[in-house]
């Protein structure tokens, strides 16, 4: 029987491409879907900022009447001008466990970008480096994150029989949170803080910090990461976007800002305690009560999972980092957090894999891109 690939031309399609996963991994104990509304948001081409430059096309694939794959091609024009690379993305890739259902997704795409002119696909990616991205090739027996995404083994296996090889990858740790800070690194941290002027801006409300420095931490993210795989810059309206997206579950114990003298951002550190066992509870939906199971799991954390951490490039040779991640660390054992999720770091970032090094850890992820010239 073949495969019927159908493109998604529709908001019920949409809804039905954006559920795929949840029956694909049902009852397994290690997927964690996204937010169903975060994935609305980013996938409907009238609510995603990057619409103002991207194209993008979905399609669902059915056997023998039934939905057993989906797949997402994307042209970000911005990642093609800065990194002089003409490739095609693909993303949201999900199938059942068929060779054949596999290659017609991934060869639907391809045929996309051959007749849009472009020289490769690569992939997983989503429309923006804050997206998911990468495919999962070790830690098939680790619970994923709300930032990352799962898949089965197989995966990468069709991906290579399909002519597709590595071209970037990013490792995670699971980190144990010691049970007191060391003297000596208070001390440290309390002559950069004089050396330097910086200190620990406390907030107190969301409001706060959104008026205070939303724009600016989404500005410096533009800067921290101008040179990491894939990035490129962020328009206005994107950024009000993940604003609200990743700004909406901060919480002042495990969000910490860096000011200098004169109140100027420095750098900051965005957490949350993990969602992960909520979210899979709740299917990735808020209603009718996946909202109150996320508010009961940011009460009182056993896991912390961290997202997004930068300084301005002038203070990161001077330890600024250092005292962003002691306040962190502080918190969490304040507040009773034993494990941080790091979620992806580049394999070859070996200065924020520095972070890590006093602290006992484990590396225990790993996920890729592939890539595949046409």
């Amino acid at each position: 029987m073949s495969v019927d690939i159908r493109r998604v031309s529709n908001s019920r399609e949409l809804r039905k491409y954006i559920a795929f996963p949840i029956d694909l991994y049902r009852g397994n104990p290690y997927y964690v879907p996204a937010l169903f509304l975060d994935d609305m948001n980013t996938l409907d081409a009238k609510k995603n900022a990057a619409f103002e430059f991207c194209e993008a096309e979905y399609w669902l694939a059915y056997k023998e009447g039934k939905l057993v794959g989906r797949v997402a091609g994307i042209v970000n024009p911005r990642y093609i001008e800065k990194w002089k690379n003409r490739w095609a993305r693909f993303g949201w890739l999900d199938f059942v466990e068929d060779f054949e259902v596999a290659s017609a997704l991934i060869r639907t795409v391809e045929e996309w970008a051959r007749a849009k002119g472009l020289d490769a696909v690569h992939g997983p990616m989503g429309f923006t480096d804050l997206d998911r991205e990468g495919l999962l090739v070790e830690g098939f027996d680790e619970a994923a994150t709300l930032a990352t995404n799962y898949n089965y083994p197989y995966y990468a296996e069709y991906l290579e029989r399909l002519g597709y090889k590595k071209d970037k990858d990013w490792i995670e740790f699971q980190v144990t949170v010691p049970s007191i800070i060391p003297e000596k690194v208070l001390r440290v941290n309390e002559l950069i803080q004089k050396r330097t002027g910086a200190r620990i801006f406390e907030w107190k409300t969301k409001k706060e910090i959104v008026t205070r420095f939303g724009k600016e931490l989404f500005g410096l993210i533009d800067e921290a990461y101008v040179g990491l795989y894939g990035t490129t810059p962020l328009s206005e309206r994107q950024v009000d976007a993940y604003i609200k997206q990743y700004l909406g579950f901060v919480d002042p114990r495990f969000t910490k800002i860096i000011v200098d003298a004169e109140d100027q951002l420095i750098g900051f550190g965005i957490s949350i305690p993990s969602l992960s066992d909520a979210l899979r509870n709740s299917r990735g939906r808020l209603f009718p009560f996946g909202w109150l199971r996320l508010l009961l799991a940011l009460r009182n954390p056993r896991f912390m999972d961290m997202y997004l951490v930068a300084v301005r490039p002038e203070y990161q040779a001077r330890g600024v980092v250092a005292v962003l991640m002691t306040a962190l660390n502080r918190s969490a054992i304040e507040n009773g957090v034993q494990f941080a999720e790091t979620n992806p770091e580049l394999e070859d970032n070996i200065e924020v894999q520095g972070l890590w090094k006093d602290y006992d850890k484990r590396q225990h992820k790993r996920r890729r891109v592939f890539l595949k010239k046409l």
